[in-house]
């Protein structure tokens, strides 16, 4: 089977007792960087060593199908260089593989930034959406931002901490500088630290140099109230700009806490008129 196994975003101390009895007993290791995981298992005292194999954005489509065959055949444990595989990390493509062939795919929980972040950023917990990284490029990064603008759960990114001042900045202008955020850097590392506020006043204090591992947590945005009469107008203008009428409905739905199938009926009401 294929065994994803995730490992200490920081703290060796997070590695669980089965990580440790799976990788004792491991005859492959397939890794997003193979001397990060020798390293690893060096810190964990394992004795074992296991066949590594590398797996990374450059030649997972390429080792895909060889990997899910040898996992029909032996146990293959799949890690990235910190937390779980296949989160903005290598090992999706490897997946989506196994279970094609018919391979089982299982996972060793663990340590996870995504959640970590979430659970102490002080912001709603009860629906968010992970959004990897944001583009680097920065027409791009602006108009993915945009594009979330009315996304109505808490938000979180990973970002490097080279162009953390420019997304809060861009983050600012496309959510509105008082959008609460929360920026947690170097989690349970030694000087792990979390930075709440608004927008534009983080992105001042980014601007003076952040150094280390960064996850952004976005407040998601707040519904605003309307009438039907207005809501089915943002509709047809969502539609009139290209937007197909079931997903405007659910988008002005979203927005206003409104039922979008009434929207969507009540648009398709007003063009037979």
């Amino acid at each position: 089977m294929i065994i994803l196994a995730a490992t200490p975003i920081g703290n060796l101390g997070d590695a669980s007792r089965r990580l440790v009895e799976v990788l004792e007993n491991a005859e492959v290791v397939v890794a997003e960087d193979t001397r990060t995981t020798q390293r690893l298992l060096q810190a964990l005292h394992i004795a074992n060593r296991p066949r590594l194999i590398a797996l990374h954005d450059h030649n997972e489509k390429q080792k895909a199908a060889e990997l899910a065959a040898l996992a029909a055949e032996t146990d293959v444990v799949v890690m990235s260089d910190a937390g779980m595989p296949t989160v903005s990390d290598p090992g999706y493509g490897l997946v989506a593989e196994a279970v094609a062939q018919g391979v089982t795919v299982t996972a060793i929980p663990g340590p996870s930034a995504v959640l970590m972040a979430l659970a102490i950023s002080g912001l709603p917990t009860d629906r968010f959406t992970f959004e990897g990284f944001l583009p680097r490029k920065p027409g791009e990064r602006r108009s993915t931002l945009r594009g979330l603008a009315a996304e109505p759960r808490t938000m979180v990114f990973f970002e490097s901490p080279s162009r953390l001042a420019s997304t809060l900045t861009d983050l600012g202008v496309a959510f509105g500088d008082d959008r609460r955020v929360a920026v947690c850097r170097e989690l349970t590392k030694l000087y792990e630290e979390v930075r709440r506020g608004t927008a534009a006043e983080l992105a001042a204090w980014a601007a003076e140099g952040v150094k280390g591992e960064i996850v952004v947590v976005v407040e998601g945005a707040p519904r605003r109230e309307a009438s039907p009469e207005d809501a089915l107008a943002q509709v047809q203008a969502l539609v009139a700009d290209g937007t197909r009428l079931k997903d405007a409905a659910t988008e002005v739905a979203s927005q206003t806490g409104l039922s979008s199938r009434d929207l969507y009926q009540a648009a398709l009401a007003a063009r037979t008129r």
